[in-house]
């Protein structure tokens, strides 16, 4: 077998020009990023999407008396709700106003427990 032999037999084994491989070759890419773009929604967005969701609630269910901790780690008790903003009592006669993003959990008070 000479070079020029190898060759041919090379190029009778490959594929036709202008043949792709079919349908097939293009439908497995997007599979692939298809499961990839699935494995991403389910660990990543929809957790995502649940916390806010779950953080949202517990700012619009805040109400007068409900003792809350903000994101900085002042403990206090919710005197006054307004629109965007809280008004918490932190010590007998100090009252501090936030955000209402300021806050980030709502504690059970003292002596009550978890439900």
């Amino acid at each position: 077998m000479n070079l020029a032999h190898a060759a041919d037999l090379a190029y009778a084994a490959s594929a036709a020009p202008g043949s792709a491989g079919g349908p097939a070759a293009y439908l497995q890419p997007l599979i692939l990023f298809g499961a990839m773009f699935a494995i991403f929604y389910f660990i990543v967005l929809r957790p995502q999407q649940r916390q806010k969701a779950d953080r949202e609630r517990m700012l619009t269910a805040l109400k007068k008396g409900d003792r809350v901790v903000t994101n900085s780690g002042m403990h206090g008790t919710v005197v006054t709700l307004g629109e965007h903003t809280v008004t918490l009592r932190v010590a007998d006669q100090v009252k501090l106003e936030f955000d209402r993003a300021a806050i980030g959990r709502v504690v059970a008070a003292s002596g009550e427990k978890d439900a």
